[in-house]
């Protein structure tokens, strides 16, 4: 129980030494856009192969629930749909983050806590907590809703590829029920989970690198504990929100 509150202790004083005023915004103005290339960029590509088969692994999964000669099979691109952009698509894409991200945020910090270059940034009257946590706070913001909509319109074309090819159907029938008549709402609440969701990714991987020991064992054992923590709070964090969705319809 002491050690729980010791936790809890460390990361309320790194968080409100990381949202501090900032010395001057010109220096995170750099800052952003270069974490916005290392932490977004850098993964459109495993996004994108993902979520196209998630959405045709969802789309077959779909068509084998829905066989019925009284069910039109252009319904399966909405049923795809609606799981790809409340829920899969989402979650998935933050799953992928929190993996890869996580631990880079989390060794990237440890490394440079092992070579003094905190030490460095505060002796240049850089407060080294608001320097390194912000812009890569404010670029997950970003990159991951970003992301997310990307990983939804790969994940339809994914299925759609599947659909047109395997189930006899039509590209025009699949859009039509997939694209055509998208809820704006349910878009827009599945994005919104991906807001959540960077903000425990990146603060998970910023508390370990500042809590890593000083040697190459404990970057390893920081860059470890992120990944775990951030998908332990990306799944717990889906759970609560799902069940929110749930009192307002969704």
């Amino acid at each position: 129980m002491k050690n729980f509150f010791e936790l809890i202790g460390r990361y309320f004083m790194l968080m409100s030494k990381a949202f501090s005023r900032p010395e001057k915004f010109s220096i995170y103005r750099k800052r952003i856009l270069v974490e916005m290339a290392s932490l977004g960029l850098n993964s459109i590509g495993i996004v994108a192969i993902i979520s196209v088969f998630m959405g045709a692994v969802i789309t077959i999964q779909m068509a084998l629930n829905l066989q019925s000669p009284f069910i039109p099979k252009y319904l399966i691109g909405y049923a795809t749909r609606e799981s790809m952009l409340l829920e899969f698509s989402s979650t998935v894409v933050a799953l992928i983050l929190a993996g890869k991200v996580g631990s880079n945020i989390a060794s990237e910090i440890g490394t440079m806590k092992v070579d003094e270059e905190i030490s460095a940034l505060a002796t240049l009257g850089i407060r080294p907590e608001a320097y390194l946590v912000l812009p890569k706070l404010l670029a997950m913001l970003v990159a991951l809703p970003v992301l997310t909509v990307f990983g939804d319109l790969a994940g339809l074309l994914g299925g759609m590829a599947i659909g047109v090819t395997s189930m006899g159907i039509t590209p025009a029938a699949y859009w039509s029920r997939s694209v055509e008549v998208l809820d704006s709402i349910t878009f827009l609440l599945g994005a919104a989970k991906s807001f959540v969701f960077a903000v425990l990714i990146t603060l998970a991987g910023c508390y370990c690198g500042f809590n890593a020991s000083s040697d190459a064992q404990g970057v390893g054992r920081a860059a470890t504990s992120a990944v775990v923590v951030s998908i332990f709070l990306v799944v717990i964090a889906e759970a609560v929100l799902t069940i929110l969705y749930s009192f307002i319809g969704y």
